[in-house]
């Protein structure tokens, strides 16, 4: 059996699960998210627990196995805690800003980029003293894990953070691998 797979996940009290024909709903104290699943895996609940278990062990059924599990284990973690993404612009004059629920950045475009969030997610945003100034920190948080992420991705995106200097928008805990820049910074003046 997948390792993944035949771990159980754990229901906090206070969550509700509903199964019915290959659909699951869980609800929780931040929300309600629901999800298909695929047709030969199958999801009991039992003593305070969901089971996922599968028919046999063709490849593609064990491959479904781990990813039903792992949806279903980040459904229930999202409606009891959440997620969070964060984000940090770094360069001169770039900063973000709130504009209803929109978020407003300011990266060195002409014009400021504006990105709207879907209904369950939203965005907090926080300055931070660094080495060189301020930077601005932004906080992509939701319910659903692969929306948190795809927003934090198209965030990220809009600037990417380049080598030599370290400016752009990036992960908090991504590391930027620097190059050295030009031959007369790195190893002295040129003959």
């Amino acid at each position: 059996m997948s390792r993944i797979g035949r771990q159980p996940i754990p229901v906090p009290s206070g969550v509700k699960i509903e199964l019915a024909d290959h659909h699951i709903t869980v609800s929780g104290p931040k929300g309600t998210l629901s999800r298909e699943f695929r047709q030969p895996i199958s999801i009991e609940q039992q003593d305070g627990q969901l089971l996922v278990t599968r028919p046999n062990d063709d490849p593609e059924v064990r491959a479904l196995h781990g990813l039903t599990r792992s949806l279903v284990a980040n459904m229930v973690t999202g409606v009891t805690t959440g997620f969070t993404r964060s984000l940090q612009m770094t360069g001169v004059g770039y900063r973000a800003q709130l504009m209803g629920k929109n978020l407003v950045l300011q990266v060195g475009y002409s014009h400021p980029v504006e990105v709207a969030p879907p209904p369950d997610v939203s965005f907090t945003i926080d300055q931070v003293q660094a080495q060189r100034g301020s930077e601005s920190r932004v906080h992509v948080q939701g319910i659903d894990k692969a929306a948190v992420g795809e927003i934090a991705s198209r965030i990220r995106n809009v600037r990417p953070p380049e080598p030599y200097l370290g400016k752009g928008i990036r992960y908090t805990d991504e590391v930027i691998r620097r190059k050295a820049g030009k031959a007369g910074k790195a190893g002295g003046k040129k003959k």
